[in-house]
């Protein structure tokens, strides 16, 4: 059950990513999509969706890399 429940946190993310990489595709093709009034906008809006869920599962990679020792000396915790 908590491996179902991480899967579905997980994919919430990946989706945003992909819209975000699809309202800068259509921004780049010029397809105005409804909630934005321009392209320059939905550009912008694609790239922060883009860049919010890569860098969550970015971040979740990191940390259960970390808790379970396969990272770099430098990027461990510091003790103390």
């Amino acid at each position: 059950m908590g491996r179902f429940v991480a899967l579905i946190i997980l994919l919430i993310p990946i989706f945003t990513a992909g819209f975000g990489i699809k309202l800068m595709r259509d921004a780049f093709f010029h397809i105005l999509q409804s909630p934005f009034p321009s392209i320059s906008i939905q550009f912008v809006a694609g790239i922060v969706l883009f860049a919010v869920g890569f860098a969550f599962i970015g971040g979740f990679i990191f940390h259960r890399d970390r808790k379970n020792g396969k990272i770099s000396p430098r990027f461990s915790k510091k003790e103390g």
